[in-house]
């Protein structure tokens, strides 16, 4: 049954993607900006309880209803459940438009379209931005965007209790961001808790994701990668997608500061990387052919997930 609830909540959202703007999501944004509201008195534990009491809230109906329909043998309806909660947690189309809308603007040498797009996507400022780099922060926004819309649901889904477990991953993934990255979130203690607890829900399918990239792509430059260069990353999770996603396609991604060797002093890394940093790092430098690469290395790892998925389900009812 979870393979075909997940396959039937990617084929309903190929169909009709949910807008990243939906009611859903907007109740749950301005939940967390209540909680937010109620609880941050700037200490660690404040931030604690209301991260628990926004998964409380949130996860403690799913289970239930969940809990209900299984207990009455309600199987159609155990089923319905499943979809619904999968579609409304997993945004494989939420922004791929924006993506996609990138990639024709860079392919008719519009450049300006295409830093606005990406400007509106992303949130930065990107006056003055080539089309290399356009393509670099692109690529890097649809890797991190696919593995925590998408595989990161998957995983935690298979799950014991898994429509609240998909629903716990999505809220801790918002929450991590909602409470640390806006200008006046950022440095907050209330914050860090949030941040902390996506880590370790998201250690686990940072690395699966990693393996499926490096699987689907070039196995060995994404190990190398991996290995060498993820840590290099201010963020450690977004290093290792990053790092291996770049590897599998052959592509150097993240900025010259993330990628620097670090014997060599931290300035020298931000001026003249030409020589020091070839010899070391794999791939070339991002283009507009990187933009085609990603979309075929994202749909290689979401068919070897569901392989997976059909293989573990099929051995679960066999057994």
């Amino acid at each position: 049954m979870t393979f075909f609830s997940i396959l039937c909540a990617l084929l309903i959202e190929q169909l009709k993607p949910l807008r990243a703007d939906n009611q859903v999501y907007g109740g749950i944004k301005r939940l967390a900006a209540r909680i937010e509201g109620w609880f941050n008195a700037g200490e660690p534990g404040n931030g604690r309880l209301g991260w628990l009491l926004m998964m409380a809230v949130l996860m403690l109906p799913t289970a239930i209803i969940y809990w209900v329909l299984l207990h009455y043998n309600l199987v159609f309806a155990v089923f319905a459940w499943n979809v619904l909660i999968v579609y409304l947690t997993l945004g494989f189309r939420h922004y791929s438009h924006y993506f996609t809308s990138i990639q024709f603007a860079l392919n008719a040498g519009d450049e300006a379209q295409a830093r606005a797009l990406l400007a509106e996507w992303t949130r930065m400022d990107t006056v003055g931005m080539d089309s290399s780099e356009i393509a670099r922060i692109a690529v890097e926004k649809s890797l991190v965007t696919t593995h925590r819309n998408v595989f990161g649901v998957f995983f935690w889904f298979l799950m014991p209790v898994g429509p609240a477990c998909a629903v716990m991953y999505r809220v801790a993934e918002y929450l991590a961001r909602a409470w640390n990255e806006p200008e006046h979130m950022r440095n907050e203690e209330f914050g860090k808790f949030a941040a902390k607890a996506f880590y370790w829900i998201d250690w686990i399918p940072v690395r699966l994701t990693a393996i499926a990239f490096a699987v689907v792509g070039n196995f060995e430059d994404a190990v190398y990668a991996w290995r060498n260069f993820a840590n290099r990353w201010a963020d450690e999770s977004k290093g290792i997608i990053l790092a291996a996603g770049g590897g599998a396609m052959g592509v150097r991604l993240g900025t010259p500061a993330e990628n620097a060797p670090q014997l060599l002093p931290a300035d020298a890394a931000t001026v003249d990387l030409s020589e020091s940093e070839a010899e070391v790092l794999p791939g070339e430098e991002p283009n507009v052919r990187a933009l085609q690469s990603t979309v075929g290395l994202v749909w290689r790892a979401l068919l070897l997930w569901m392989l997976l998925l059909l293989l573990l389900s099929s051995a679960v009812w066999l057994g």
